[in-house]
């Protein structure tokens, strides 16, 4: 595996939180294989796709929220080629007939439960016939298409199925120092999709300040402790509000591309560095926020963007700050100690709290352990090294927790009842 395949897999352009619009997709795909006007739509999702479906902002529908929405704009919707940038193709006309079909209560949920990876399975019924689409693992990966109820060639086939959790996997199994080595091969097309995605989130982040209250994001110049996690709080605000701008996700999360990006080319700009030093260190950043998801899984009982990219952020400081492994080993530990079981409950506007979180919590770690302090092993869940710690927070986060998302949500759903 070399940088290019890695970014073109986890360093992505997505519009819009990637739940909805990874269910809006399959519901573009199977109506395309019914044909004509869509006269019912019905869904079975994982409970955390349901999760961070439940309240989160749909770009371009004039201020719409949440999955029934989603899957409805989605089957009426054009051209599943855009994959998760689908609600760019959002128009009037299809609002309009989006609103007809839940208002004739023609659009249907139900939640697998059972279900611990993404899954979203999506029978439209059109005029022309019925199709049928499912998601696997991760929001593009289509594992069956059918068209009345007969099966359809996967496009790219079972080869490219498979390739979207590969790479994650492997990144997953390197060391730290492998890791470190591997963001130092940057090719100059690598830098240059680096510096697209950091513009990018950093767009969303300067156009959602007014977002926040006046003055909570103070302006250029003030401290970077202070103004960059507030900064990032207003680009995932905005995203979760349903701005209609693409913004770079990484590890599947639009979130976590903005957290770790807006904080890692800020505060290495803020420190005097280099754009070559700034990019090899977050590089670095965005892998480790693979990793840690990797152990967390796609979708999770904690937080991946306080979490999985404070993580991140924290290492790549560490980079930046001159320090080496043990420091990044040190840096981890006090991620883990200190956020360990933040909860995800749901994408939301909540979300940006969290995310201003991570970020603190990471500028804290990573000064910390450049001056040798980090919480030791006999402590909690912290592991004898960085990567012992990240896979006793995924323990701590797919076995520890997993009644935690069947509380949350029975709390989501007695809301709406």
């Amino acid at each position: 595996m070399n940088l290019t395949e890695y970014l073109a897999a986890e360093w992505r352009p997505a519009l819009g939180c990637t739940e909805p619009a990874a269910v809006a997709y399959a519901a573009c795909l199977a109506a395309g294989q019914g044909g004509g006007e869509p006269r019912l739509v019905r869904v079975v999702l994982d409970a955390r796709t349901y999760k961070n479906c439940h309240a989160v902002g749909i770009p371009n529908s004039e201020h719409k929220t949440g999955v029934l929405w989603a899957l409805a704009l989605g089957a009426v919707l054009p051209d599943p080629a855009l994959g998760l940038q689908i609600f760019e193709s959002i128009t009037p006309e299809a609002l309009a007939r989006a609103n007809r079909l839940l208002e004739r209560g023609a659009v249907h949920l139900d939640v697998d439960s059972t279900r611990t990876d993404l899954f979203i399975d999506c029978i439209v019924a059109c005029e022309g016939g019925v199709g049928r689409a499912v998601l696997e693992q991760e929001h593009t990966r289509l594992v069956r298409l059918e068209a009345d109820g007969i099966p359809v060639a996967v496009p790219g086939g079972e080869a490219d199925s498979r390739e979207a959790g590969r790479v994650r996997e492997q990144v997953g199994n390197l060391s730290l120092a492998e890791l470190v080595a591997l963001a130092g091969t940057l090719s100059e097309q690598d830098r240059a999709r680096l510096r697209e995605g950091m513009a990018l989130n950093l767009a969303m982040a300067e156009r959602c300040v007014d977002h926040l209250p006046s003055g909570f994001v103070p302006g250029v110049g003030a401290d970077p402790w202070l103004r960059i996690p507030r900064l990032v709080s207003a680009g995932v605000l905005g995203r979760m509000s349903g701005e209609p701008l693409t913004v770079m996700s990484l590890a599947g999360s639009g979130n976590k591309g903005i957290t770790v990006s807006v904080a890692m080319g800020l505060w290495g700009r803020q420190a005097g560095h280099s754009d070559a030093r700034i990019e090899e260190a977050l590089a670095l950043a965005c892998l480790l926020t693979t990793a840690t998801t990797q152990k967390l899984g796609t979708l999770s009982a904690v937080c991946g963007a306080s979490n999985a990219a404070g993580i991140g952020i924290a290492v790549g400081l560490v980079h930046l700050g001159g320090g080496g492994p043990a420091q990044m080993d040190l840096a981890i530990h006090n991620m883990v100690g200190n956020l360990a079981g933040l909860i995800c409950d749901g994408a939301k506007i909540g979300c940006a709290m969290k995310a201003m979180t991570g970020v603190e919590a990471a500028f804290r770690a990573a000064t910390l352990a450049l001056a040798g302090f980090g919480i030791p092993s006999t402590d909690g869940i912290v592991g004898v090294d960085g990567l012992a710690s990240l896979v006793n927070l995924g323990r701590l986060a797919q076995v520890g927790m997993a009644g935690a998302d069947a509380e949350i949500l029975d709390i989501m759903q007695a809301k709406l009842n």
